[in-house]
């Protein structure tokens, strides 16, 4: 028999994941997109794959060296739409795959981005949203001297010009297009300069819904999206709703009387809990049918090998219930509400994160991505006529071969708060020895941990240390309350809940108290540069991506100024002391941990100076302290960017804590 292996950093280039699903009409086949990574050219590539809900094996549809993405099964059950970068790397295409049999043909020739795929009920159109790239990029990509020489500037008026992941933004905006599927012909049917996103068919199948922020200043204020409704012949949009705060993801009832869509009430605090909203198709007045449970609408659980993604409410075919996503308590579950009732019962609700859901046209039977805290992610299908849900691939198969422990659970007091957490303890662990530690933070701050495989988690306990993260207040996944405990008080009650789990875990018996250290990404970043400069009880700190300056962060972040909201909503110069009581940097002169600091140089929501100022601070005052910076990457590093880099932070993390807590 074969020894199992702990969990390594390499096994990044072996790890699959979903990125996109959806069901056949039928209920008999799902299509799913697969992405692999390619060793020697450090690329992500996804295929389509096909598996049957009832018997038989996956197949694979799509073979190139490209990235296929977002598929979506026609309502007649022929075709397979999908978007696609095959014929140039940096410019996706929507294709059309016959789910009979040939191959897959291009419907568009157009340059910009895709986004919001959406069949007409009658298959005869598709519909998306479709950002044009601006002229002046264009000619320059005709010009051989310019594309040789690169950019000479960049000429910023939109207030809001950047965003981690993409980059600078476009001058143009996101518009609704229809695209006839018999003749590529492709009509857009809104313009102007107003965004419009997320397009969905009514049932007639002749005219579209879409959400728009159409208010004076829309930069001025990114909450106050409407629900609009317009021919897909074209016309003039007609606005359905009328009260401030953000909608999205509008779902026609079956009968089109209706409109299901998630939203809240007013422009602040932009983390409220978000409804889930009932309203009359032709306008009128909303109904928020989750208001009197305390959650929001919503897929929050972080993990770093794939997400669960979220998706808009489905609809009961008769029109009497629905169905949506959910964090609670560290699981993202699929919640169903009765609509006469008003009563709200748990449809999925795993150990897991559920996400991707899609239902067969009769609703007999829905499949859905699934992850736990020992499986990445696999396809899942639930046949609701017998009660019965099953498991549809084998992604991942290697980690069957990987010795590691799932995380235990565990509820503890700060102040007032009842606080969830987990403990991953080290392969073959052993109750009578002394183990370090590592206190892993979220960042958000308004997302959660929970029943998701971390494969950092694993990796760290692999190396013989027991990892230990909970969801402190300011969390999702529990009350408002609890998520509003920090609003304004960043380092206040979430340092008092984080100490509270590290004073739990150092009464272990099996826990080194004089080698413990600290690291998080994002908020967990800022807890971590607020830890250092509060307490000296950890022998080191990994600071990564972080914000340690507020004053500095404001307007420099891709959330520009509308960061603003976080910290009692006036700009620093209205509020300096405020800002600055609240950043890490105010007490960094008393820090004297080890810091490791892990800034990406194209991170636009924490920009790398936040990182500089704590390395430099460090050393300027004798702290043991080292920088390590990764070229091209954006913020989303350590779940989403090229794994050799990932793989180097990774061990970046463990170089340092071992010097420090093993030696």
């Amino acid at each position: 028999m074969t020894q199992k292996k702990p969990v390594q950093a390499e096994d990044l280039y072996r790890l699959e994941i979903l990125t996109g699903l959806s069901l056949s009409p039928d209920g008999s086949h799902v299509v799913y997109a697969r992405q692999r990574t390619d060793k020697e050219t450090e690329k992500k590539y996804s295929d389509l794959f096909v598996a049957p809900t009832r018997k038989g094996k996956p197949l694979q549809y799509t073979f190139a060296q490209t990235t296929d993405l977002s598929p979506l099964w026609s309502p007649d059950g022929r075709f397979i739409a999908f978007l696609s970068n095959r014929e140039n790397e940096k410019q996706f295409q929507i294709y059309l795959l016959p789910v009979n049999g040939g191959e897959a043909r291009p419907l568009t020739k157009m340059k910009g981005t895709f986004s919001s795929l959406s069949w007409s009920p009658d298959s005869t159109h598709l519909a998306f949203a479709f950002r044009q790239t601006d002229d002046e990029e264009s000619a320059r990509e005709k010009d051989e001297q310019k594309k040789t020489l690169g950019l000479t500037h960049r000429h910023i008026t939109s207030l809001f010009y950047k965003l981690d992941g993409a980059g600078f933004l476009p001058q143009n905006k996101y518009h609704i297009w229809s695209l006839n599927v018999s003749t590529g012909s492709a009509r857009q049917l809104t313009t102007g300069r107003f965004q419009e996103e997320d397009p969905v068919w009514m049932p007639d199948s002749q005219s579209l819904l879409f959400s728009s922020n159409r208010s004076e200043e829309p930069l001025l204020h990114p909450y106050d999206a409407q629900i609009f409704r317009i021919p897909f012949k074209g016309g003039k949009p007609k606005q359905l709703t009328d009260f401030k705060g953000q909608k999205s993801w509008a779902s026609p009832s079956p009968d089109g009387k209706h409109i299901a869509f998630t939203g809240f009430t007013g422009e602040e605090p932009w983390w409220k809990n978000q409804g889930l909203w009932l309203m009359p198709s032709t306008g009128g007045t909303p109904i928020n049918l989750t208001e009197k449970y305390d959650l929001t609408v919503a897929s929050l659980t972080l993990n770093d090998t794939g997400g669960a993604p979220a998706f808009r409410p489905c609809w009961s075919p008769d029109g009497s219930a629905l169905y949506f996503p959910v964090p609670e308590e560290g699981k993202n579950s699929v919640k169903k509400i009765d609509l006469s009732t008003r009563q709200m019962t748990d449809f999925l609700a795993p150990k897991g994160v559920v996400g991707a859901l899609s239902f067969d046209k009769s609703h007999s039977g829905a499949a859905y991505f699934l992850g736990t805290v020992s499986d990445p992610n696999q396809v899942a299908f639930a046949d609701l006529k017998k009660g019965e849900t099953k498991i549809l691939t084998s992604l991942n198969s290697f980690l069957k071969k990987r010795f590691f422990n799932e995380p235990e659970e565990i509820w503890f007091t700060s102040g007032p708060a009842k606080i969830q957490g987990w403990v991953l303890k080290p392969p073959g662990f052993d109750s009578k020895k002394k183990y370090p530690s590592i206190l892993e933070i979220h960042g958000g701050p308004r997302m959660q941990y929970g029943f998701h495989f971390m494969h950092e988690f694993h990796f760290l306990a692999a190396c013989g240390y027991v990892v230990y993260f909970s969801n402190p207040r300011g969390s999702r996944g529990y009350s408002e309350s609890h998520t509003a405990a920090i609003w304004n008080q960043w380092g206040t009650v979430d340092y008092e809940d984080l100490m509270a789990f590290a004073d739990l875990m150092e009464k272990k018996p099996y826990i080194d108290k004089k080698r413990m250290g600290v690291t998080g990404g994002s908020y967990g970043g800022y807890m971590t540069n607020w830890i250092i400069g509060h307490t000296k009880r950890f022998k080191a700190a990994v600071s990564q991506r972080s914000v340690s300056n507020l004053l500095s962060m404001w307007g420099s972040s891709d959330m520009n100024w509308s960061f603003q909201t976080e910290f009692g909503g006036s700009p620093p110069w209205d509020d300096f002391d405020n800002y600055w009581k609240q950043s890490p940097m105010s007490a960094m002169g008393n820090a004297a941990t080890p810091t490791l600091v892990i800034h990406s140089e194209n991170d636009l929501r924490c920009d790398i100076e936040q990182g500089e100022q704590v390395f430099t601070a460090l050393k300027y005052n004798g702290v043991d302290a080292e920088m390590i910076r990764f070229p091209e990457e954006p913020h989303g590093l350590s779940r989403g960017g090229r794994t050799d880099r990932r793989i180097i932070r990774l061990n970046h993390i463990l170089r340092w804590f071992d010097i420090y807590l093993k030696t």
